[in-house]
């Protein structure tokens, strides 16, 4: 039997260890020359201590002491950094600079191919005025990505306050409100319009700010367009925090002016966590980000520490070690590629998507010629394009691991896939939805087998989307996972109900199934990897044309 490590966990080898050594002295020498003082926090912390500075997601690194008390191994450092502050840290002591070095603990589904430990170099200002902490720490951040020659680096801003103070405005109920911030949290941006349209007690200028908002991106001129939005909408000058937004771009002007910062306002996720501005630090060839950090005062007076800003971030070690070229594994990186020197990259459904992909493309003004005669090639070259031929359900994973930039696939690829990317267009071909159906001569059984049992039964291949819906309904489920012929699992009593995905109901039909609930409807999605619709202007600009031709074609 092999000696193996638990899986996301790894040895490090003494070259590894070598080079891991050489990146962490350069980031500490830049942390230390600005005036930033080591900290040590516990691997194990108290859970219900952190829990009082923000809401935590379940972890499954958990365990009781003898004194019965559920301690976790820390999942990031500013939540522990931050109750050191609150704790230990007297107002002689402040402003506080601390950085830290250490491993840090996270769960990730299995085959993801990311760690689940990994290493994070990082900072925290507390007690400094807001504005100037958060410009301090930008520019290290800036100042670091700089002294270890990444290449192409660049630091995307967004903020909570502009959505919060929107919502505050305008949402009808609180349903909407979490509703809007769940979905902006997933980036699907899409839905985020069907939720827009199908909710009557908006005005006209309210759900124009709630759609457009969350795709504001560019320079410091964009800082004029959110005033804009929001004043229409009805948002009070004092809560839109644009003022605090144009501070923050006045006082980093060289950095905007270099191409070194831009503001994007899909980054607004972790709403309990941040309370102003949140920033992600990307490289060339990487499709998640090497950094992240914002403002955080609400963890602090949560922790019984009122009327302090706090600012910091983290690095990843791992991800640094790959975009510079030294050994390492991160599950997210594509070392060595240049994004200026190469043409973009798009994930292509091959099968029934695969024609109308084509037209969309076309008339978005990208060369097809080369796809119209694919032959069995895998890769085609076009013009200043390259397309990556993949199944639909796979598309996901390409763009979300670096292998594209880009892509198009159906809804419920993406929905399965879980992965952290930008749905950005619906282009209404492919149309299909996914029901729950059982046979007709057993009416009335899943109902009361669940009386009796507490779960119904549901075979499917889409286990992720069979999960949501039962959670959204609140009933508990057990899945039978099924790679074909899920009608047979009712029909031969695997199971008391499907899951599947149909378009006229034809194969429902001729084996005696009938649908009894509607899941989710689903058509084909443009999507992009966070890093290349961040940094890659190309990205967005193909996302504004499908969405025109999408209109234009009446498929929205």
């Amino acid at each position: 039997m092999i000696a193996r490590t638990p899986r996301g966990f790894r040895d490090i080898l003494p070259r590894e260890a070598l080079a891991r050594e050489r990146i962490s002295a350069v980031v500490r020498e830049r942390f230390s020359a600005a005036g930033y003082l080591p900290v040590e926090t516990p691997l194990l912390e108290d859970r219900s201590v952190l829990e009082r500075g923000a809401r935590i997601k379940d972890s499954a690194f958990q365990l009781f002491d003898s004194d019965g008390t559920l301690l976790m191994l820390r999942p990031d450092l500013t939540l522990p950094v931050a109750r050191l502050v609150a704790g230990r840290v007297g107002a002689d002591g402040l402003p506080a600079r601390f950085r830290y070095e250490a491993p840090v603990v996270r769960e990730e589904p299995s085959l993801r191919g990311q760690p689940r430990q990994f290493t994070q170099l990082g900072v925290e200002l507390v007690g400094e005025d807001g504005a100037a902490a958060e410009v301090e720490v930008v520019r290290l951040l800036g100042d670091a990505l700089a002294a270890l020659e990444v290449p192409a680096w660049r630091i995307v801003f967004g903020s909570v306050t502009p959505l919060k103070a929107l919502l505050d405005a305008c949402a009808p109920t609180p349903a909407f409100r979490e509703r809007v911030l769940s979905l902006v949290h997933d980036s699907d941006l899409v839905t985020l319009d069907e939720a827009i349209a199908s909710e009557p007690a908006l005005a006209p200028a309210q759900a124009r700010a709630l759609a457009e908002v969350p795709r504001l991106c560019g320079g410091a001129e964009v800082i004029d367009r959110l005033d804009v939005l929001l004043a229409e909408a009805g948002v009070p000058e004092a809560a839109r925090g644009t003022e605090e937004l144009a501070e923050l771009a006045r006082a980093l002007e060289d950095l905007f002016r270099a191409g070194r910062l831009s503001f994007d306002f899909s980054i607004i996720n972790s709403f309990d966590y941040y309370t102003g501005i949140i920033f992600k630090g990307y490289a060339e060839g990487i499709a998640a980000s090497l950094a992240s950090g914002g403002r955080y005062d609400a963890v602090l007076a949560n922790l019984g520490r009122p009327g302090l800003a706090a600012c910091g971030f983290a690095l990843s070690l791992e991800r640094l070690q790959e975009v510079l070229g030294e050994p390492g594994e991160s599950g997210v990186v594509t070392p060595g590629v240049r994004v200026a020197a190469r043409p973009i990259r798009i994930a292509v459904p091959k099968g029934s998507l695969f024609k109308p992909c084509v037209e969309a493309l076309e008339a978005a003004g990208l060369p097809t010629d080369e796809l119209r005669d694919l032959g069995r090639k895998l890769i085609v070259r076009d013009g200043d394009v390259e397309y990556v031929i993949v199944r639909a359900q796979d598309a996901p994973a390409f763009v979300g691991h670096g292998g594209a930039d880009c892509g198009i696939c159906g809804r419920d690829s993406l929905v399965e896939a879980g992965l952290d990317l930008l749905q950005l267009v619906d282009l209404g071909f492919g149309g299909c939805r996914f029901v729950v159906a059982e046979p007709r001569d057993k009416a009335g059984e899943a109902e009361r087998n669940y009386g009796w049992r507490g779960t119904v039964r549901v075979a499917t291949k889409y286990p992720r989307i069979t999960q949501r819906y039962y959670d959204s309904i609140g009933q508990q489920v057990d899945i039978v996972t099924l790679h074909g012929n899920i009608e047979l699992g009712p029909i031969v009593g695997m199971a008391d109900r499907i899951v599947d995905i149909t378009a006229t109901g034809t194969t429902l039909a001729e084996n005696d199934l009938v649908i009894v609930d509607e899941v989710l409807p689903c058509t084909a999605r443009f999507f992009a990897g966070p890093a290349a619709y961040r940094c890659d202007r190309r990205i967005r600009d193909l996302a504004r044309r499908l969405a025109e031709v999408s209109h234009e074609g009446g498929r929205q």
